[in-house]
This record gives structure tokens, C-alpha cells and sequence, in this order.
């Protein structure tokens, strides 16, 4: 099952980057929650191609169908399959890289444990499987917006760091708005920063290469206790979450590793009582304690590698062990993290809902 993530929020992912279509079946999803197509276009519309300057200029409109378990504008309770068409294919743009394999992409690795692979883009190794799960998250994030009517649960990714171009920590005191996170094309709610981001983006793409970066995400409103206590610790299964997306290399929680540097004196989160609430006086735990939810803000971050593919000729091996030179080709994006702002939210709303469904199944029954 390898393609399917979750336990009582299932999701099954399918499709390759140049097949005909991309999808997602959704398993569990309760009953009567009001869903509609256009709710979920608007999260693709943040993950497609060709949005801005910075990014691939592929051109998919990513209209999604949904093909089961709505009726009437409400979910059945049945299994939700949603499909997205691949319009803009363009297979040939990939025939060079049939027998070479492309530097730190996933060519070989497929090729040594199927014995066959979709070179297209890499097939199901493309990001572009990504639009599954986008559109599932859209639907767990609405479960989460509506779970608790008085306290939403809200989760905002955005970007903190391109190449060597970081965020001020100062400006990142207050959960940004969605206003602020998409009033750039890089997705920084800081806009000076953003502006440098963005310059560089576009000077390493001048220069065929590319960069990487950090996503920081926050998860507003959770209530204490989600979560499990050994195996499925909540940070665990985001962990899991981010680092199964592509050109992921690194997850924080909290503090991370600069927590590391701190003495225990000072790197404990204190408690004490707010407006009859028991809250800490600190956040690096990342509101998360023992693999439990302690109903601070979940802080985490994410960190993701330069794009492998970039236009510049490089070293490598083909499927007959010759040395030989691959000349990078196809329609990529210099830095991913833009479009990834999107994946990373949906990613941990399926975490969550995953998770709620798992405690009120265990610990509200009443005896």
C-alpha cells in the first residue's frame, strides 16, 4: 500500500506526471459535510503550474472532478475519487533521459527496485503526484475548519528561507494572514524578504540552477490530546507526512536543532493558567509534548532541497553502465517551495484529521 496514507482518513494517490490523468480516492471522509468541486479548485489552483514567473511554465488548468461520494452538494460517506486531467503532456521532452539516469532524481533507485520505469518526468516519482494530495487536504481541511465551530482549527504554511535568504525571526511573532502569505509569488508574508527571494529565483534561473529552502507550517486552534504516546506520536506522523514529499530532506519540530545549543533550564516550556486555560509560557516543544497535542500552536518546519533537474549539463550514468553526459531538459522549477506552501498544509490537515477521528473514536466513547 504504498501509494495510500492514513488509517481512518484514508487516502489512495494515482497517476503519472505525463499519463493521461492524476487522482486521489478518499476513504472516510464523514457524511453529510457540504463539498463541492470549487472548494477543492481553489487549493489546486495554489499548487498548479505556469502561476508566476518563478515557477515551472507548464500549463495544466488542474480542473478537478469529483466521481463519487458527493451527491447533492454533501459527502455520502462513501469513497471520494477525484480526478485531474494531464492536458499539457509533453512525453518527448523526456527521451533523452530513457537510459540516462538524471542526478539525484529517482531514476535508478525505480530502475533497481521495479526493473522498469516512467521516464516521463519521472512518472509517479514527479511531484505532480502531489495534486492528489492537495486535493484530498483540501477536504480534511475543511473537516478541521468545521470540526469545533467555536475555535476553527486553522494551518498556514509559508516560506521562511530561499538559499540563504531568511525571514526575520522578529517578523514571524504573529500567525501571518492568508492575505500576507499569497500577496507574492514566493509565498513570504515578509515582503521585503520576499523580494529578495524572488530576485534570486529568477538569477539562479538565468544561470540554469536552481535553489532550495524552508517552510515553516502553523496549526492554529488544535485542542490538547491528539495524538498517540509511542508509535504514532502526532510529530512523528507529520514527520512521515512532509518527509514523503518530494525534494523534502529535513523536518523540525519546535525548537528543532537549535533547541540543541539550550541548557534544559532554558529550553523548557513552563506552564501556567490563562483565562482559566492551562497554557505554557514558551512554545519549543511546538505544541506538541510526548507525541500529544498540548493545545499551543503546532510549529513545524520543513526543509527542502535545491531542484535536482536543473539546465546544465552534468555527469552520470545510463541502464548499460556507460558513463556518459545528460543535458537537463523539461519544464522545471528553479526553487519548489513556492508551490509547495499548498502540499505542506494539505499534508499536515490529513495528519490531523487523521488523528482527530482516531481520539474521539478512543477516548469519548462514555461507559
Amino acid at each position: 500500500m504504498s501509494s495510500s496514507f492514513g488509517k481512518l482518513f484514508t487516502i489512495t494517490t494515482w497517476g503519472e506526471s505525463h499519463g493521461p490523468a492524476i487522482g486521489v480516492v478518499v476513504d472516510g471522509c464523514p457524511p453529510r459535510l457540504p463539498l463541492s468541486a470549487e472548494e477543492i479548485q481553489v487549493e489546486l489552483d495554489r499548487r498548479r503550474p505556469g502561476q508566476s514567473d518563478i515557477v515551472t511554465p507548464r500549463k495544466e488548468d488542474d480542473k478537478v472532478q469529483i466521481l463519487s461520494g458527493v451527491f447533492e452538494g454533501h459527502t455520502t460517506g462513501t469513497p471520494i475519487s477525484m480526478l485531474v486531467p494531464n492536458a499539457d503532456q509533453r512525453p518527448g521532452a523526456y527521451s533523452e533521459m530513457k537510459d540516462a539516469f538524471r542526478p539525484s532524481h529517482a531514476d535508478f533507485a525505480y530502475q533497481s527496485k521495479y526493473g522498469i520505469r516512467d521516464h516521463r518526468g519521472g512518472g509517479r516519482s514527479s511531484a505532480r503526484e502531489t495534486v492528489g494530495r492537495v486535493a484530498a487536504g483540501a477536504i480534511a481541511k475543511k473537516i478541521l475548519a468545521l470540526g469545533t465551530p467555536a475555535k476553527p482549527v486553522v494551518i498556514r504554511a509559508f516560506v521562511t528561507r530561499i538559499h540563504d535568504i531568511s525571514v526575520p525571526e522578529s517578523s514571524l511573532a504573529e500567525l501571518p494572514t492568508l492575505s500576507e502569505i499569497e500577496a507574492n509569488a514566493v509565498r513570504c508574508p515578509h515582503a521585503e524578504t520576499a523580494s529578495r527571494m524572488i530576485e534570486r529565483i529568477k538569477q539562479v534561473r538565468s544561470e540554469g540552477d536552481s535553489v532550495g529552502g524552508v517552510i515553516e507550517c502553523r496549526v492554529h486552534g488544535l485542542p490538547a490530546g491528539l495524538g498517540e504516546p509511542v508509535f504514532d506520536r502526532l510529530h512523528a506522523d507529520l514527520g512521515k507526512a512532509m518527509l514523503s514529499l518530494p525534494a523534502v530532506k529535513g523536518f523540525e519540530l519546535g525548537s528543532g536543532f537549535a533547541g540543541t545549543f539550550l541548557r534544559g533550564s532554558e529550553h523548557n516550556d513552563l506552564f501556567e493558567m490563562r483565562d482559566g486555560v492551562v497554557h505554557t509560557t514558551t512554545n519549543r516543544s511546538g505544541g506538541i509534548q510526548g507525541g500529544i497535542s498540548n493545545g499551543e500552536d503546532v510549529v513545524i518546519r520543513v526543509a527542502f532541497k535545491p531542484t535536482a533537474t536543473i539546465l546544465r549539463p552534468q555527469k552520470t550514468v545510463d541502464i548499460h553502465g556507460q558513463e556518459t553526459e545528460l543535458m537537463g531538459k523539461g519544464r522545471h522549477d528553479p526553487c519548489v517551495l513556492p508551490r509547495a506552501v499548498p502540499i505542506v498544509e494539505a499534508m499536515a490537515a490529513l495528519v490531523l484529521v487523521d488523528h482527530w477521528m482516531r481520539q474521539r473514536s478512543q477516548c469519548e466513547f462514555r461507559f
